[in-house]
C-alpha cells in the first residue's frame, strides 16, 4: 500500500502556550479520497486543517508535538507559500474573498502563486467556470456584492487555479442555503472522481459530508474520537451525539470503524 498524501500523527497543539486545541490527533487522507473531518464548533477541526497548512504561527498557536507529512515533506518546516506551490491549498472558513475584486479577478489570484503561463491560467478559468456556471455569468459583479454562495464557489475556484493536489476546505456549508450546499459538494465530488483531486473537508453538517466522503474522522474535545468509513459512520446511532453536547461515551475514544 502506498504511503498517504497526508499524514497527522499524535498531534498536540495549542495558542499562547497555554490554551491547548489538539490532544494527540491522528489521521491519514490518501490519494484520491475525500477525508471529512467532523465535530462540533470548537471541537479542534479549524485548528487541526490550519496545523496542516502550517497557519497557526499566525495565530499564535503551534504543534507543540506529533508531526504533519504531506507527500513526504514535515509541514512544520515548510512555508505556507511553498505548501501550496507543492500542491497543498486550503479555503479558509468564511469565505475570504477580495470584495472591491470582480469575482473573475478573485479566481484570477489563485494563480498568481505559480508563475503560470497565460494560456495555463486561461485553460484553468475556463476549468472553474465549467465546474461552477454561475461564476462565469457574474464574473464582473464584485465579489463584495455577490452572493455568499458565489463568494464560497470564489474561494473554491481560486484555490482550484493554485491546481492542488489536496484542497482542504474549512466549513465549506456555513450559512448556505442547502441546495447550494449539495451544489458545491456534488462539483467536489465530480472533481475527485474525475481528476483524482484529494480533499481534506471540516463540517459541522455531518448529514452533507458523510454523503459525499470515503473516510471521516470525528473530533470532539480536540480529540480524534472515532474514525473509519464514511459508509460505515452513517449507520452509527451515536455520531450525533458529539453535535449536542454529549461527548463520547466511555469506552468510545479511540475507536476505529472497520
Amino acid at each position: 500500500m502506498t504511503a498517504p498524501l497526508l499524514r497527522i500523527e499524535a498531534v498536540e497543539a495549542s495558542y499562547q502556550r497555554s490554551i491547548v486545541a489538539l490532544h494527540g490527533v491522528s489521521l491519514e487522507v490518501r490519494a484520491g479520497e475525500i477525508h471529512a473531518l467532523l465535530g462540533a464548533n470548537g471541537a479542534g477541526k479549524s485548528t487541526t486543517l490550519k496545523a496542516v497548512s502550517n497557519l497557526l504561527p499566525a495565530e499564535r498557536g503551534q504543534v507543540t508535538s506529533g508531526r504533519i507529512v504531506f507527500d513526504g515533506q514535515d509541514v512544520g518546516r515548510a512555508n505556507p507559500a511553498d505548501l501550496v506551490r507543492r500542491g497543498l491549498v486550503q479555503v479558509l472558513e468564511g469565505r475570504h474573498c477580495f470584495r472591491t475584486l470582480t469575482l473573475e479577478e478573485n479566481l484570477l489570484t489563485g494563480g498568481l502563486g505559480r508563475s503560470a503561463r497565460r494560456s495555463e491560467v486561461a485553460e484553468d478559468l475556463a476549468r472553474v467556470y465549467e465546474i461552477f456556471p454561475r461564476l462565469k455569468d457574474k464574473r464582473r459583479t464584485l465579489a463584495g456584492l455577490s452572493s455568499g454562495g458565489e463568494q464560497q464557489m470564489a474561494a473554491i475556484g481560486r484555490a482550484l487555479m493554485s491546481r492542488p493536489r489536496l484542497l482542504v476546505l474549512d466549513e465549506p456549508s456555513m450559512g448556505l442555503a442547502p441546495l447550494v450546499v449539495r451544489d458545491i459538494f456534488e462539483q467536489l465530488r465530480r472533481l475527485n472522481r474525475e481528476a483524482g483531486l484529494s480533499i481534506l473537508v471540516a463540517e459541522q453538517n455531518s448529514t452533507v459530508a458523510l454523503q459525499y466522503a470515503d473516510h471521516a474522522t470525528v473530533l470532539d474535545a480536540g480529540m480524534a474520537v472515532l474514525g473509519g468509513d464514511a459508509q460505515a459512520l452513517r449507520q452509527r446511532a451515536d455520531i450525533q451525539s458529539f453535535y449536542f453536547g454529549e461527548g463520547v461515551a466511555a469506552g468510545a475514544v479511540s475507536e476505529a470503524v472497520a
